[in-house]
C-alpha cells in the first residue's frame, strides 16, 4: 500500500470536498501501553491521517511540548524497532488510515536505510516527514523511499518560493507539508492570510495536496485552515493533553486517553465545519 493509501485517502477526502485533519503524537509517550491504545482510538476520534514522532533526543526543529514528550518516550525504552511494532499492531484492525513517521535521520541511518524501509513497509508505514533531510539530502532517503513506493513528504515554509518548491517536491511524494510559522513548533499562532496565500501560489505550479501544520491548537483555528487547505496538521496540543494527564513518574491518570480522544474528535468537527472556498 504505502504510498497508495496517502493518495487514496486524499482522493476520499476530495469526495467528500472537506480538508483531512492530521493529527500527531510521539510513539512512546508517555508509555508503550497507552500510546499504542491512543494510536488505535485516533481514526475513530476522526483523524484522517495520522503523524506518529520517532522519539529523538535531540529534536531541534520541535517546540518544547514534542521535546518533552521524546524525552518522556525515550526514558520508557521507546525505540524505532518498538514503533515499527506499534505499527504493526495497529495495522491488525485498520488497513485505511495512512500512517506518517515523522522525526530525524539519525535513528533510521543507524537502523540502516534498506532495512528500515523493509521493515517500515511491512509494519505499514505509508511515508515519512524527516525534517533535517533537505532536497539537497535526497539521496540519503527520499530517492531509496521512491524505488519502494514509500511516501516521503517534503517541507516548505513562508521563505519557499516557486524555484526552491519545484527542488522540494522533485523527490517528494504523498502531500506536501507547509510550516505555517517561521520557527520551531507549538510556539507562535499562524497568520491565516499569509498561509493561504502561499498555498495558491504553490498550485499554480503543482497539484500535490498541501497540508498546514505549526502553531495550529483549537477547533477554531483547525476550521479556519481548513476552508482553504488539503489538509491541517495539529500535534502540540494533543502532546499537551498527554502531558497534562501524567504524573511526576510519566504515568497516566485514567482520563488521559478519553480526554485526547475527545479534543480529536472536537478538532474533526472543526475541519468538517470548514466553510470550502472549493
Amino acid at each position: 500500500m504505502a504510498l497508495d493509501r496517502i493518495e487514496k485517502r486524499f482522493e476520499k477526502l476530495k469526495t467528500e470536498k472537506r480538508a483531512g485533519l492530521v493529527t500527531f503524537v510521539t510513539a512512546g509517550d508517555p508509555d508503550l501501553g497507552t500510546s499504542l491504545e491512543i494510536l488505535k482510538g485516533l481514526p475513530g476520534a476522526g483523524a484522517d491521517i495520522i503523524e506518529l514522532g520517532m522519539p529523538f533526543s535531540d529534536p531541534m526543529a520541535d517546540g518544547p511540548a514534542i521535546q518533552e514528550a521524546s524525552i518522556r518516550a525515550l526514558k520508557g525504552k521507546m525505540t524505532l524497532a518498538k514503533t515499527l511494532e506499534m505499527v504493526r499492531l495497529f495495522r491488525q484492525d485498520d488497513q485505511v488510515t495512512p500512517i506518517i513517521l515523522m522525526g530525524y535521520y539519525n535513528p533510521i541511518y543507524v537502523y540502516g536505510v534498506d532495512k528500515f524501509l523493509y521493515d517500515a513497509l511491512s509494519a505499514g508505514i505509508d511515508g515519512l516527514i524527516i525534517v533535517d533531510l533537505p532536497p539537497e539530502e535526497d539521496t540519503e532517503l527520499a530517492i531509496p523511499a521512491k524505488k519502494v513506493n514509500m511516501g516521503m513528504i517534503h517541507l516548505a515554509t513562508p521563505t519557499t518560493n516557486e524555484k526552491r518548491l519545484n527542488i522540494i517536491l522533485r523527490n517528494g511524494s504523498g502531500f506536501l507539508y507547509y510550516v505555517t510559522i517561521a520557527g520551531i513548533t507549538g510556539t507562535a499562532k499562524p497568520d491565516l492570510t499569509p498561509v493561504k496565500n502561499a498555498l495558491d501560489k504553490f498550485r499554480a505550479v503543482s497539484d500535490i495536496p498541501m497540508a498546514v501544520g505549526f502553531g495550529i491548537k483549537t477547533p477554531k483555528n483547525v476550521a479556519r485552515f481548513a476552508e482553504f487547505s488539503d489538509a491541517v496538521v495539529v500535534g502540540s496540543a494533543i502532546v499537551d493533553i498527554i502531558k497534562n494527564n501524567i504524573d511526576e513518574q510519566n504515568v497516566a491518570n485514567s482520563e488521559l486517553i478519553g480526554r485526547v480522544l475527545s479534543f480529536v474528535d472536537e478538532l474533526s468537527d472543526g475541519v468538517k465545519s470548514a466553510k470550502r472556498e472549493d
